[in-house]
């Protein structure tokens, strides 16, 4: 079966309560199975109290509030604090469920105060349940670091107990709490640590179930690789003790886990033996509906469209659940995704009307707006308009009176989708405003969001601001529309740097008319029917040009370009597209750079993948008369020029083939002209392991760290890496590296001059843009292509002698560097020197 993406979803978790199990999203805590109550003193309560854990197990989180809420009511009046604040603790677990968040929090500190008054001793299975409960809620609530600590209290009293699986599920929940709180590489240990005594365990059903929710937290944070591989532990395992239960959820998470290893057949594969181990009904309608919703994704209709039936009547059928609404509604998500429906559209509906009935039914609001949300984008579909607007409308009042800004984002997108296509412009403008507002709130919690419920960037995040830019830019825009245009292509860089790292990025900014005067920065965007550039420059209005030509043929020429600047190309060609280019971005607006010194470009979608510097006006490149560097906006890194500072230095590199790369042997050359060049140290070949890098960096003054070896660039989180001699350091581990001095002695320049972009990867720079930013270096100098490396040290060594004159910026460095390569040199072919790119800071 071949298969060609049309995009790419994130795929929802949805698991039981089977030992460790996973809840809500990829923040999201391990929760141990709800704990046997101590001894009852009340036969009654204790029929509330195993009513609510029935309940809570079956997704009804409201009805499980109102019986524990009844338990906790008779253990009071019973005078047993025990059992009160344990069924305070479960009551705080279904209101987190429910997004209750101020209620959650006073019942589990209620719970908290109950077992401080308790005789000591209180139960230590209580006591970790309870700081199991309460971490969760903190880290749903922003608040990692009191997560984390209340997680290791958990685990001690976890041990305290000979309780292995609550000890090895709060340690998972230790590693997340490190990850959101920018710790990547002791989450990464941690992680090791614990399957390194998973292993030690004899096979079990405890180890199973260990290492597919250590498996399932891998691929949420971005080690797919790794997750793979601990998933496919605990399958054999399974298979060898014919633990049938685990099997069908283990299988669904390696098929998940395929997915974002881009390997669609394999996870087509898991999907299917999936549904053929599940041992219940719904175990396997998830897996029929995760095979329903890849064979969709790939526009495999023909291998799709016979399971929609299936689905839909079993779905019908189904009792009110958690689980049932979320696969109605995630069905009719991939239905409404299709231009030609393949079920009658008049049965969705209905589907869909149950859904919001059942969401009713058990108090699920944050479902009930989902199931409107989908509802409204069907109305929409068949032009009943009038209903479209009630149901997305009542979506979007639930939506904001719970604060869920994810579902205002996607309703209030919908509603001004709705406005636009019956013509009613004005009237968009309002709820794409409000569901910018509300992406924004969100950022870094994209991937956070409620894995129950379909959510990918590319088809809900990266369209609302196209499409609001799109809208504003209609018709002569003035200069408050100018500016809001430019203020979402900004926002949506930052977005997609968040999505990269499925975390917020950018913290400390400042405006660009606060770092250079005589900078012009030059915004494209790339929209359906046209190319728009917005231009800044400080003191000045801001411009505005379009080029009216279809996306796609502008996305043709770019490609044409970039193939053209291959040095076996014909260079006709290379100088006709490249000024091509230059027509489009540069020359309508060329005469008004009076005192432009510096160009700077926010680029976007396959324009990244371009040069800048190589752009041709028909007489010179854009580099003979700019500077010209790369940025994710106005919102930069703070810096001080190099020259009002020592520089110093921290070169590294391999010269040697090593770990199947080809050797540099020109490498060597590079790091000892450099350090004879800039004061520094320098750690070549063997010298060059992850450790020493590591140690280097934390212990050195260095503000220059200087690495020249193999390295990729990818939009993809865990395809992006720098090698070492001992393996390879991933983004974030570098990033972490990078960041572990104090503010004090922060790096100033980050140089990589041997990386190359993902192959075949139209989106790669975006890795070359995420290490920028989240690196914490000021500014990055790195390379989009391999260069010869003879070439790239003739080009490393004049960069370093410029930047060490007096009030020469790191860009007009690179621009004479180049400039060099040029006019001195047998490189002059762009292809040598238009590689290397100034990201961030140009100064």
């Amino acid at each position: 079966m071949i298969f060609r993406s049309k995009h790419r979803r994130l795929f929802c978790f949805c698991l039981g309560v089977l030992g460790l199990s996973l809840s809500i999203a990829s923040a999201t805590p391990v929760k141990a199975t709800l704990p046997a109550a101590p001894t009852p003193i009340v036969a009654q309560s204790l029929s509330h109290l195993d009513q609510g854990r029935k309940l809570y197990q079956s997704g009804r989180f409201g009805d499980a509030i109102a019986a524990w809420q009844t338990a906790a009511q008779d253990y009071r009046i019973k005078g047993d604090r025990l059992n009160e604040a344990l069924s305070l603790s479960y009551l705080s677990l279904a209101q987190q469920e429910l997004s209750q968040w101020n209620e959650a929090t006073k019942s589990i500190g209620q719970s908290i105060a109950l077992l401080k008054g308790a005789k000591p001793g209180a139960d230590a299975i209580l006591w970790a349940q309870v700081l199991n409960t309460q971490a969760s809620l903190l880290l749903h609530t922003g608040k990692a670091e009191a997560a984390l600590e209340s997680w290791k209290q958990a685990q001690t009293y976890y041990e305290k107990a000979n309780d292995t699986t609550g000890s090895l599920g709060t340690q998972i929940n230790q590693a997340q709490a490190l990850q959101s709180l920018g710790y990547y590489r002791r989450a990464k240990q941690q992680l090791s640590d614990i399957n390194q005594r998973l292993a030690k365990l004899p096979n079990s059903d405890i180890k199973v179930s260990g290492l597919r929710t250590l498996g399932i937290t891998l691929q949420m944070i971005g080690d797919s690789t790794k997750s793979q591989e601990v998933l496919e532990q605990s399958l054999a395992i399974a298979k060898e003790l014919k633990l049938n239960s685990e099997i069908s959820a283990i299988l669904a998470g390696l098929g998940k886990t395929a997915i974002d290893l881009d390997d669609p057949e394999a996870a087509l594969s898991y999907f299917e033996q999936s549904e053929q181990a599940a041992i219940t009904p719904i175990e396997q309608l998830q897996a029929k509906l995760d095979r329903f919703r890849l064979l969709v994704d790939y526009d495999l209709l023909d291998k799709a469209a016979p399971l929609a039936p299936q689905l839909l009547s079993q779905l019908q059928q189904l009792p009110p659940s958690r689980t049932s609404m979320y696969a109605a509604i995630n069905f009719s998500a991939s239905l409404n995704s299709l231009e030609d429906p393949i079920v009658p559209l008049s049965e969705v509906s209905k589907l869909l009307e149950k859904t919001v009935q059942a969401a009713k039914t058990i108090q699920d609001p944050r479902a009930e707006a989902y199931a409107l949300n989908q509802w409204g984008k069907l109305y929409g579909r068949t032009e009943q308009w009038k209903e479209a607007e009630i149901v997305t409308t009542r979506s979007l009042e639930i939506a904001r009176q719970f604060q869920s800004d994810d579902i205002i984002a996607q309703s209030a997108w919908q509603m001004g989708r709705l406005y636009l296509e019956q013509g009613k412009t004005k009237n968009a403008i309002a709820p794409y405003t409000e569901a910018v507002k509300s992406l924004r709130a969100i950022r870094g919690d994209l991937a956070a969001i409620n894995s129950d419920v379909q959510f990918s960037f590319r088809e809900s995040v990266e369209p609302v601001y196209r499409e609001f830019v799109a809208l504003l830019l209609e018709g002569q825009p003035g200069q408050a529309e100018l500016a809001q245009a430019r203020e979402l292509i900004e926002s949506l860089q930052v977005a997609e740097l968040d999505n990269f790292f499925r975390e917020a990025c950018l913290d400390k900014t400042q405006q660009i008319d606060q770092v250079d005067s005589t900078a012009t920065v030059v915004y494209p965007i790339i929209l359906p029917d046209r190319l728009a550039v917005i231009l800044s420059t400080a003191g000045q209005p801001l411009q505005y040009h379009i080029t009216r030509k279809p996306q796609a043929e502008i996305e043709e020429t770019l490609d044409q370009l970039l193939s053209a600047l291959n040095p076996v190309s014909d260079f006709r060609d290379r100088d006709r597209l490249s000024q091509q280019v230059y027509d489009w971005l540069i020359r309508p607006a060329e005469s008004s750079f009076n005192n432009t010194k510096t160009l700077v470009f926010v680029l976007d979608g396959k324009l990244r993948n371009i040069p800048m510097s190589a752009l041709y006006d028909g007489k010179q490149y854009l580099i003979e008369k700019y500077a010209v560097t790369l940025s994710p906006g106005l919102q930069l890194m703070a810096a001080k020029s190099l020259q009002q500072t020592q520089v110093g230095a921290l070169v590294g590199g391999i010269s040697e083939s090593r770990s199947g790369f080809a050797a540099l042997p020109a490498v060597e050359t590079e790091v000892k002209q450099i350090i004879n060049t800039v004061p520094g140290s320098k750690l070549l070949n063997s010298e060059f392991t992850g450790d020493a890098l590591a140690d280097r960096i934390k212990n050195s003054q260095a503000n220059v760290v200087h690495l020249a070896t193999h390295g990729q660039f990818s939009s993809r989180l865990e395809d992006t890496f720098l090698l070492t001699w001992d393996g390879k350091v991933n983004i974030k581990e570098l990033s972490e590296l990078l960041q572990s001095r104090d503010a004090s002695r922060a790096i100033d320049l980050l140089v990589l001059s041997a990386c190359d972009t993902a192959s075949g990867d139209d989106r790669a720079v975006l890795g070359l843009a995420g290490l920028a930013v989240r690196s914490g270096a000021r500014s990055t100098l790195a390379t989009l292509w391999p260069v010869k490396d003879k070439a790239a040290a003739l080009l490393m060594t004049q960069f370093y002698e410029e930047l060490r004159k007096p009030d020469r910026t790191k860009a007009e460095a690179l621009r004479q560097a180049q400039l060099k390569l040029i006019r001195e040199t047998d490189f002059r072919d762009p292809f040598f020197w238009s590689g290397f790119v100034m990201v961030g800071n140009w100064k």
